[in-house]
């Protein structure tokens, strides 16, 4: 498969939601071949999706990630197949089972993620296909008689899984298009392709057709210790992140990451951005680059893993944050 590159612009700031349009029809001219949008508190991706399906014709658009404990599978499987029709079958739907946190926000429970995860794609999928829906689970159940009261234009909407551990990626291989990760250095990517590429082959599916995407997140500026600043407060989220924090330590940053969650059990988040060394940074999954050659002669390891679509989550410099993102994209556009 050849590298895909695709945009994201939510990281480390807040874009003002009526600016994202505009960003995604920038990124259509630059190239990119997906724009994603992900969730947590911030703005719905679904809503802003919409609107960019409406303005564009091209990009594809891709949640990274939605998490399962907000929707249904039922309300799930009809936004996806509304927004799969309005875009003209341009949907990269990206699920996850996210963690503890965001699931107590919506009155969910945290528990028997690979069982939950398999009941809601599969619920999503008869949903968002236009089938009636009798779906009877373990976890959900969608009740009788439901079925959209349209026929879908695009009834096959390709499904992309975050996940980390081991049942989790092999569960992809089994039931999903892709693999979405974040967070993991080349080394990391390898050893969970090896995971998903299994699942896929006992469940008798091609493992080559399942899809490797991963963020790896891009910061720009001719002087590299600007670029450091704000993804320096990212990275440190990470550190301290319910899973994250574990990923990490399963790739030998253990020390740093011990440190650092230290620092902010006694100092708070100032504490502990300050124990974000460079040395640490530079061995993380991101890129400080003085310039877009310099941006994808970096990325290269990460082709070389596996991947197949390159998410770019890209990280502004400044206070002017959507400024910043127009010089990134007319400057990925100016280098072809």
């Amino acid at each position: 498969m050849s590298i895909t590159y695709d945009v994201e612009f939510n990281s480390a700031a807040h874009y003002p939601t009526a600016s994202v349009t505009e960003l995604a029809k920038g990124a259509e001219a630059a190239g990119f071949g997906a724009f994603w949008a992900g969730e947590s508190n911030n703005t719905d991706p679904l809503v802003v999706l919409s609107s960019i399906a409406s303005h564009t014709s091209t990009i594809q658009l891709g949640t990274a990630i939605l998490h399962i404990h907000g929707r249904s599978p039922v309300t799930m499987g009809v936004q996806a197949a509304t927004l799969q029709d309005l875009s003209a079958g341009r949907l990269l739907l990206g699920l996850g089972v996210s963690n503890r946190t965001i699931a107590s926000w919506h009155g969910g429970v945290f528990d028997r993620p690979l069982r939950r995860m398999r009941e809601y794609v599969e619920a999503v999928r008869l949903v968002a296909a236009g089938e009636r829906a009798e779906y009877e689970g373990q976890v959900y159940t969608t009740g009788k008689g439901f079925r959209l009261a349209w026929k879908p234009e695009h009834p096959n909407i390709p499904v992309y899984l975050a996940g980390l551990g081991q049942q989790m990626t092999r569960l992809v291989g089994r039931i999903g298009e892709g693999i979405m990760l974040n967070m993991a250095t080349p080394d990391k990517i390898r050893e969970i392709v090896a995971r998903v590429r299994a699942g896929a082959a006992e469940a008798g599916r091609d493992p080559e057709r399942v899809e490797v995407v991963t963020k790896v997140r891009v910061s720009i500026h001719r002087d590299r210790a600007v670029a450091r600043q704000r993804m320096r407060q990212v990275l440190t989220f990470y550190n301290i992140a319910e899973f994250y924090s574990d990923l990490l330590v399963s790739q030998g940053f253990q020390q740093e990451v011990t440190a650092i969650r230290e620092a902010f059990q006694q100092g708070g988040f100032k504490a502990a951005m300050a124990q974000m060394t460079d040395d640490y940074m530079d061995r993380l999954p991101v890129v400080l680059g003085t310039s877009v050659e310099e941006v994808k002669e970096q990325l290269q390891p990460f082709v070389e893993a596996g991947v197949t679509r390159l998410i770019i989550p890209y990280v502004p410099t400044g206070d002017a944050v959507v400024e910043d993102a127009w010089e990134f994209l007319h400057a990925w556009e100016a280098h072809g």
